[in-house]
This record gives C-alpha cells, sequence and structure tokens, in this order.
C-alpha cells in the first residue's frame, strides 16, 4: 500500500509529492528547496529510490541535483522536454526566479512500469510541454498529471513547445479516459476528480 504526502516548494509553490511504502519513496515534481523533504524522509527512515518529473520547467524541477546530492536517487523524467533545459523555463533565472542546478536524467516513455513495488502506468500526455507525462497508480487509484490539468482549468500552452489542441487531445484520450474516482493531483494547486473535470472543467465542455 501506497501513502502520499504533499509539499508545496518553491515560488511558484509546486505541489511536490511523496509516495511510500514502510521502506521506500518516490519523489513527484521538487519544484524548490527539498529541505522539508528530506526532514520527512529522515523521520520516517525512508530511502529514496526515485525522482519523477512530469516535464521539466523549472518550478518542477528546482530540488532534483539537490535531492540526488542527498540521497544518490535517480531521476526519471521525459526525453522530448530536454530540449528545455536550454531555455529559461528550463533553467530558469528570468524575472528573479531561480536558476535550475545541473542534473542528469534517465528518459522516461509511456508504458508500464513499476515504483516502490507498485503499478505505473506512465502517460505520454503532451501539451503543456512537449513531452509532459502523468503518472497513474491503479491501486492508489490517482493520477499525478504536472500542469495538464488543474481543478476547472488546464496548464499554459504559451511556453515552448505548448499546444492547445494537443494538450486537450492528451487530456480526453489518456486521463478521462480513466475511472471517474480517480483523484487527479495536479502540479499546482488542490486534488481534483477525473468525473468533476469532465463535468464541470470549461475547457472540454
Amino acid at each position: 500500500m501506497l501513502n502520499l504526502r504533499q509539499f508545496s516548494l518553491g515560488v511558484l509553490e509546486t505541489n511536490c509529492y511523496v509516495l511510500y511504502n514502510d521502506k521506500e519513496a518516490s519523489v513527484i515534481d521538487p519544484g524548490g528547496d527539498p529541505g522539508e523533504v528530506l526532514d520527512f524522509l529522515n523521520a520516517k527512515k525512508l530511502m529514496l529510490t526515485s525522482i519523477l518529473n512530469t516535464h521539466l520547467h523549472f518550478d518542477h524541477i528546482q530540488g532534483n541535483s539537490d535531492l540526488v546530492a542527498s540521497t544518490g536517487a535517480p531521476i526519471y523524467a521525459p526525453q522530448e522536454d530536454r530540449f528545455l533545459l536550454k531555455t529559461e523555463v528550463g533553467v530558469g533565472g528570468f524575472m528573479g526566479f531561480p536558476r535550475t542546478p545541473a542534473f542528469d536524467f534517465t528518459a522516461l516513455e509511456e508504458g508500464e512500469t513499476e515504483f516502490l513495488g507498485s503499478p505505473c502506468h506512465v502517460l505520454s500526455t503532451p501539451g503543456h510541454t512537449p513531452g509532459s507525462l502523468s503518472f497513474y497508480f491503479p491501486e492508489m487509484e490517482s493520477v499525478f498529471v504536472g500542469d495538464l490539468i488543474f481543478f476547472r482549468s488546464v496548464g499554459r500552452t504559451d511556453f515552448p513547445g505548448g499546444s492547445a489542441e494537443v494538450l486537450i487531445k492528451s487530456a480526453r484520450e489518456k486521463i478521462f479516459t480513466l475511472p471517474g474516482k480517480t483523484t487527479i493531483y495536479s502540479g499546482h494547486g488542490p486534488e481534483t476528480t477525473v468525473q468533476d473535470e469532465k463535468q464541470y472543467n470549461p475547457f472540454f465542455q
């Protein structure tokens, strides 16, 4: 059984999620100083075994380097977003935002895999970025979508590689086909459900 702990990290208060069992943990989108996350892992005596990035915008990856330095955990991220690490929205530094410390990652593609011993369906959900991924854990009845969908809204598509048409298609074909009671955990703001967003999100009416 997987447990969930949420943190709000960085200047844009990005939702960082820690999934964990009795011994190990995975972190999704550490978007700022991961000190709180490391304190939590230490308090629970958890070994961090993976860092998952839904996409490579700076506000979702700021804490990658520090987490790797402290734990040695590998980073998994979309290859199609690698080019963003050469742009301002990836490396940061513009408008007073912090710069992103460099890191290496293993490319992750759509398909079935496991994290923490639990099945995970990695879903290709481009639109916010060309490589955006979502992580669906059927045992948790939860999907982590980054900035694809928010409560009653959707992610921006005016950054490099973004596409409103592709985003809407991704949501309809990859997220809205999941069971209606599936909880959607977004990169910013409160959680919601597949059924609620299908019914009430104005971008899909």
